[in-house]
């Protein structure tokens, strides 16, 4: 019973926090609910960021993925740094100087309306059917496992997984769709900050386990002597990320995902000044190499104690937790872990409905509409977005590794988006043309790259992940040439609208440096 009402009270005292901090903010205006009225300082921006993204998909499903293949898997976390970094100094000052509030918008501004309609789509899509469904399944299976709520609800596994799923999903809504982006903003920065603490605590709960009476030293000093072969940062041919594909596509996923992916960077665009965004970006880049504490070393530990028991790699986190942690703390942690969740289902689903009310709503069906219509029409599209992703998480389960499947499939529309807004920048006479031609010839390459034979019989002759640099490469020269053949009309000059002070953080640089040369010695550390 105890572990429950710690779980309610922390639920509970995290909801209320939130209303209490944003009980008195402008719901009513376009940026006030899309865009937190563009007032997020670095702290409340790196908190949500960091929330956003470890979500149960990362907490589950990457220290699942460690069970499976060791210390290599921490590629996704370390390598962030160096997308963050990206962010800060070349991707964040240019979408602050645009005052857009979604990626299409940037589309329509460096190209055209139908580029940006096209861009919606691809982004909607992908939220519905990939991201959304895989946050709410990966955030289930984690409290049922945790709590084992299948037998303390008396159900079968498949319906408390429905359950649970709709439950999460409709508390998620209720943030997302009353509170807005400073919501969830405020309500991921105070669950990221229990995170910190529950994260290391199964690390240490679980080398003591390991240590036997020992001590949790006692127990690191075991796992290190037993699996060895598990602390080579180099992944080998047969892991999932095979070292080379730290420089194709695992490099490119990394650089869409927090640089221009708009569940991530859209608080980001509600930063009061550059400098507090960049700050705020360096200081997530700065926690991520933290990231392997909690989100590989876990997994790690969980091979050690359970790999005899022909163990699922996606259940492997939950079993260690619910083994290792005090009963007295398995509320708490289930509560950070729902917090987590919420996070990211919050993030992903306001961001779908800014995408829809600003970009297919106001640009295709009423251009003329007020911010309250806006608002009102993306809290209705966020129901309906709710309703579908509930119904469809649930049919996820039985997936191999949720992990591996999250970003094959997050290929699929991260590739064409990426390669059109790199070349954008960098390209000033790159021509809509190219760049609708690029998006929809993007999504279909990968697609049937991954699942029409005989596409997929000649893709699969390489790593998926090389896979996905090969198309990226294609795009990249593709639209070149069609902007030759098709150039633009005129060079394309940014215009600075004024939205936020562009200044700069003086100490960009410098702390970027750091977060490389840390990258790069973690990496030779675990090496050799």
């Amino acid at each position: 019973m105890l572990p429950f009402i710690s779980f309610l009270f922390l639920t509970a005292l995290v909801g209320l926090l939130t209303w209490l901090f944003t009980r008195k903010e402008n719901l009513a205006s376009e940026s006030g609910y899309f865009l937190a009225g563009r007032s997020l300082t670095f702290p409340v921006i790196a908190g949500s960021l960091l929330l956003t993204n470890l979500s149960t998909e990362q907490m589950v499903g990457l220290n699942g993925a460690a069970y499976a293949d060791g210390l290599a898997v921490m590629v996704w976390e370390v390598l962030a740094v160096v997308a963050l970094v990206a962010m800060a100094l070349f991707f964040l000052p240019r979408f602050l100087r645009s005052g857009i509030a979604t990626i299409p918008e940037l589309l329509e501004k460096r190209f055209d309306r139908d580029t940006q309609l096209i861009g919606n789509i691809i982004f909607l899509l992908a939220y519905a059917c990939i991201l959304l469904p895989i946050i709410l399944y990966t955030g289930a299976t984690g409290m049922i496992t945790i709590l084992n709520l299948d037998l303390v609800l008396g159900l079968s596994y498949n319906a408390t997984l429905w359950l649970i799923v709709w439950v999460v999903g409709i508390v998620g809504a209720i943030y997302a769709l009353t509170g807005g982006l400073k919501a969830v903003a405020i309500s991921g920065t105070l669950n990221a900050v229990g995170l910190l603490i529950a994260g290391p605590m199964i690390v240490y709960f679980g080398l003591a386990a390991v240590g036997d009476g020992a001590g949790a030293l006692a127990g690191w000093q075991e796992v290190r002597e037993t699996n060895p072969e598990r602390f080579n940062s180099i992944g080998g041919s047969d892991t999932s990320v095979p070292f080379s594909t730290v420089f194709t596509g695992i490099l490119l996923l990394n650089l869409f995902y927090w640089c221009t992916n708009q569940q991530i960077i859209q608080r980001t665009f509600g930063a009061s000044s550059l400098a507090e965004g960049q700050k705020g970006v360096l200081l997530t880049g700065g926690l991520k190499l933290l990231g392997p504490i909690y989100l590989v070393i876990p997994g790690i530990i969980a091979y050690h104690m359970f790999s005899g028991e022909n163990l699922q790699a996606d259940m492997a986190y939950g079993r260690l937790v619910s083994e290792v942690m005090p009963p007295a703390l398995i509320g708490f942690f289930a509560a950070v872990l729902l917090g987590a969740i919420l996070s990211s289902f919050n993030s992903a689903l306001n961001s779908t409905c800014t995408l829809f009310s600003l970009g297919v709503y106001r640009e295709l069906l009423k251009p003329d509409s007020g911010d309250r219509e806006l608002i009102r029409i993306g809290r209705w599209f966020g129901v309906v977005m709710t309703l579908l992703v509930m119904s469809l998480a649930p049919l996820l389960a039985g997936t191999e590794s949720i992990f591996a499947y999250l970003q094959k499939m997050n290929g699929i529309y991260f590739i064409p988006l990426f390669a059109v807004i790199l070349l954008g920048f960098l390209y000033p006479h790159l021509s809509s043309f190219a760049a609708k031609v690029g998006l929809i010839g993007g999504v279909a390459a990968v697609a049937l790259g991954y699942f029409v034979p005989p596409f997929s019989n000649i893709a699969s002759k390489v790593h998926e992940f090389h896979f996905l640099g090969i198309v990226f490469v294609g795009l990249i020269v593709l639209m070149w040439l069609l902007s030759i053949w098709k150039p633009r009309t005129g060079r394309w000059e940014q215009v600075d609208v004024k939205a936020v002070d562009m200044t700069p953080w003086r100490g960009a640089p410098i702390t970027s440096a750091i977060l490389i040369g840390l990258v790069i010695g973690i990496y030779v550390y675990f090496a050799l």
